[in-house]
């Protein structure tokens, strides 16, 4: 080894384009996986308790059912522990998760807690979803008039599926962004 030291000119020092382009294509690659993971991680633990009272008229609500043979009205779940899933046939988290929901009433009847599956979509095509995988639990139809409700519960950003426990006291006490998984649905049906 020398002793003597190695100077770089300027010129020698600066990268070629192609290793500055290589250098910016990586660190930008690092910044968006970043910031995907960080979304991740704030959407997939969105579970915090929280005490709100519905916005004025919640109750009053009423959505068609799919089968256009009634309303499903919200009144009728004033005083029980209700789970309200909002969800929509083209959103994948949210078909993954209806057949755990589905057991779950189909395992606890309506002992406890009830749910309420409210769709953001289109009549014709819940429909024709609930034909080919019916559910155990009354499905309205929100379409349009969902996003404005999920708005109020600070859900701006209008992404499903989004979940919410309201108990028997009329007091909303969970919400959550994205799916529900078995842990949930244990710990939320401990919650009068």
């Amino acid at each position: 080894m020398s002793d003597t030291p190695i100077a770089l000119t300027l010129e020698e020092a600066q990268l070629s384009p192609a290793t500055r382009r290589k250098l910016l294509i990586g660190a930008g690659a690092l910044a968006a996986t970043a910031g995907a993971y960080i979304a991740w991680r704030k959407t997939r633990h969105y579970d915090p308790p929280v005490n709100m009272q519905p916005p004025q008229g919640f109750w009053e609500q009423q959505w068609d059912t799919p089968t256009g043979d009634g309303k499903v009205q919200m009144q009728s779940y004033r005083g029980k522990t209700v789970l309200i899933n909002f969800w929509a046939t083209w959103c994948p988290p949210c078909v993954d998760e209806l057949p755990l929901l589905n057991d779950f009433v189909a395992k606890n009847g309506t002992n406890g807690m009830q749910i309420l599956g409210l769709a953001i979509d289109r009549p014709d095509a819940v429909q024709s979803f609930l034909k080919r995988t019916p559910l155990a639990y009354p499905v309205g139809l929100a379409g349009n008039t969902g996003r404005p409700l999920m708005d109020q519960f600070e859900n701006t950003v209008g992404a499903l599926p989004f979940s919410l426990l309201v108990t028997a006291s009329g007091t909303v006490v969970r919400r959550k962004l994205g799916k529900v998984i078995p842990k949930d649905l244990a710990v939320w049906s401990q919650l009068k």
